[in-house]
C-alpha cells in the first residue's frame, strides 16, 4: 500500500445526526487508482443497528406529520449543496470507486437531478378527491411507511443512494442506509450534507458493516420496507429474507445487457455508443452493454468497434476496476473464452498505470465469434468486456436476449423503424433502446429491470417509486344528513 496509515482514519456510523465509534475489527478501505489505504470500516454488528432504528423511530412522527411543502425544502436546499461541492464529491467517489474524473462529475450531476425530481414530489402526490354521492366524497393520500432501509452497491457510491434517499425522505419516512464496504466515503459526505441542508437528526442514519447488518436489517421487526441494489444472487437472498419477515422489498440484480446490431446501422454511432457503453464505469454498471449480437454482416461495424475500443485507455478514460479480486476475475473470463475458441480482438488484460501501479486496472475488451454458452456469453463479468455473438437473423439475436435470466436492458442498432419496433415488442428488458448504448431513463421516468434482474414490484426511483415508499389510505366522508341513507351509508 502506498500509505501506511488511512487517509480518512476509522470511520464510525451516523446515528441520530451525530458519527458515533463502533467497537471491534475494521476493514481496509482501498482506493483502485493506486492501492492506497483510503480508511478502515467497522464491522457492525446487529446491537449497532438497534441505535439507529430507535434513532429513526423517534424522529418519525415529527418528520412524518411535516407537511410535504415543508420537508422538501430540505431537499431544495440539498440540491444547492450538491452543486457547491459538486467537484469536491466527484473526487471523493474517483478515489473511493476508481472512476475516472469526468465519470464521477456525472454520477454527482446524476444525484442533482434525482433530487430535483423529489422536489417535484408535492405536485405529484396531492392525492384524489371526488364527491361519489350526493353529499359524500371520497379522497386518497399517500403515507410514509415509518423506519425504510436501503442497502447499496460500490459501484456508483453517491448516486445509487440518492435513488432512494430524497424520494423516501420526501415522502415522510425515516431511513436506515448501509454502504457497501468497500466504498463508505461517499455517503458519509452525503450525511453531512442533508445535516447541512436542515434534515432533522435521526431521519437519516449510516450503519456500516457487511452482511451481518444485512441480514439484520432484514429481520429487524422496526425497518418496514427494504431496497437493495447488487448481484442478482444477493438480490434474491435479501428479498426472500425481507419478504419473509413480512417487509416491502425491492431488490434489483444483476444484468447481462444485449446489443443488436444490424447491417444498416451508421457504423461510426455504433461504434462509438458500443465502445462507451462496454467501457463507461469500467464497465461496473448494471446497463453496461456487455453481449452485442453482430445480425448479418456487420464486419465493418465491428472493426469500427475495436477503433473504438483502443482510444480508451486505462488511467486516462478509462478508470480502474474496483478492486484485485474483480481484476483478476474479469480477466479469467477472457482467458477462459479464448480457450474455447473465441477470438480476442482487443485484450485488456495485464493493463498497468505508470506510477499506479498498484491500481486496478483491466483495459477494454472486445471478444469475437463468442457462442451463446460461453461463460462470458452468460454471466455479468462487470469490466470493460464485450462479447460478440453472430447470428444471421433477428429472431435468432431475439432467440438469444430471451433466454438470458437477467432482463434489465436490451438496445438495437438500426435505421429501419419497423426493425426498431420489431425488437421493441419482443426484447425481454424492462428498459430498451433504439441507438443507444445505455438506455437509462431520465427522471421522471423510472429505473427498473425484468426477470433476474429485479425482484419486487415497481421501479426503484421516479413516479414508480412513490407506490414502494407509500401506503395509500382512502377516507369516505359524509357530513350532510340531509342526504339520506344510502348504500353509501
Amino acid at each position: 500500500m502506498s500509505t501506511a496509515f488511512p487517509r480518512y482514519g476509522r470511520l464510525k456510523n451516523f446515528v441520530g445526526g451525530k458519527f458515533v465509534d463502533v467497537a471491534g475489527d475494521c476493514l481496509p478501505v482501498i482506493s483502485p487508482i493506486d492501492g492506497a489505504l483510503l480508511a478502515e470500516m467497522p464491522y457492525s454488528t446487529a446491537a449497532d443497528l438497534v441505535p439507529a432504528v430507535k434513532a429513526a423511530q423517534a424522529a418519525f412522527p415529527s418528520w412524518s406529520k411535516m407537511p410535504i411543502k415543508e420537508r422538501v425544502q430540505v431537499f431544495f436546499r440539498y440540491r444547492t449543496l450538491l452543486e457547491r461541492d459538486l467537484q469536491e464529491l466527484a473526487a471523493l467517489v474517483s478515489e473511493e470507486n476508481g472512476k475516472t474524473k469526468g465519470e464521477a462529475i456525472a454520477e454527482i450531476e446524476k444525484c442533482i437531478e434525482l433530487t430535483e425530481f423529489a422536489t417535484s414530489l408535492p405536485q405529484l402526490v396531492t392525492g384524489e378527491v371526488l364527491e361519489v354521492s350526493k353529499g359524500v366524497e371520497c379522497r386518497t393520500e399517500h403515507v410514509p411507511l415509518g423506519v425504510v432501509a436501503s442497502i447499496v452497491p460500490f459501484n456508483f457510491p453517491a448516486m445509487v443512494p440518492n435513488w432512494t434517499i430524497p424520494n423516501a425522505l420526501t415522502l415522510g419516512n425515516c431511513m436506515i442506509i448501509k454502504p457497501s464496504e468497500k466504498v463508505p466515503l461517499s455517503l458519509a459526505r452525503i450525511a453531512l450534507l442533508l445535516k447541512e441542508a436542515g434534515l432533522p437528526d435521526g431521519v437519516f442514519n449510516i450503519v456500516n458493516g457487511d452482511q451481518e447488518i444485512v441480514e439484520a436489517i432484514c429481520d429487524h421487526p422496526g425497518i418496514e420496507a427494504v431496497s437493495f441494489v447488487g448481484s442478482t444472487k444477493v438480490a434474491k437472498l435479501v428479498y426472500q429474507r425481507a419478504t419473509q419477515h413480512l417487509k416491502r422489498c425491492l431488490a434489483l440484480g444483476g444484468a447481462k445487457n444485449h446489443l443488436f446490431v444490424l447491417p444498416d446501422a451508421k457504423p461510426d454511432m455504433t461504434a462509438q455508443n458500443v465502445a462507451a457503453s462496454m467501457s463507461g464505469c469500467a464497465g461496473q454498471r448494471c446497463m453496461a452493454a456487455s453481449a452485442m449480437v453482430a445480425v448479418g454482416a456487420v464486419d465493418g461495424i465491428v472493426d469500427r468497434i475495436c477503433e473504438e475500443a483502443r482510444k480508451i485507455v486505462p488511467g486516462s478514460n478509462l478508470g480502474a476496476v474496483i478492486n484485485r479480486e474483480s481484476k483478476e476475475r474479469i480477466e479469467r473470463y477472457i482467458t477462459e473464452a479464448e480457450q474455447q475458441g473465441a477470438k480476442i480482438l482487443v485484450d485488456g488484460r495485464g493493463a498497468t498505470v505508470a506510477g499506479k501501479e498498484s491500481g486496478t486496472y483491466v483495459g477494454p475488451t472486445v471478444i469475437d465469434h463468442v457462442r451463446p454458452d460461453m461463460a462470458v456469453a452468460r454471466e455479468e463479468i462487470f469490466g470493460p468486456v464485450i462479447s460478440i455473438m453472430r447470428v444471421d437473423t433477428l429472431d435468432e439475436a431475439l432467440a438469444i436476449e430471451n433466454s438470458s435470466p437477467y432482463g434489465n436492458a436490451a438496445s438495437v442498432f438500426t435505421q429501419n423503424g419497423g426493425y426498431a419496433r420489431y425488437v421493441m415488442d419482443r426484447a425481454s428488458a424492462g428498459m430498451v433502446g433504439v441507438n443507444v448504448g445505455v438506455p437509462v431513463p431520465r427522471e421522471p421516468f423510472s429505473f427498473g429491470g425484468w426477470n433476474e434482474s429485479k425482484f419486487g414490484v415497481g421501479d426503484i426511483t421516479g413516479k414508480s417509486s412513490v407506490e414502494f415508499w407509500t401506503r395509500l389510505k382512502k377516507s369516505t366522508v359524509k357530513w350532510n344528513p340531509e342526504a339520506g341513507i344510502n348504500w353509501m351509508s
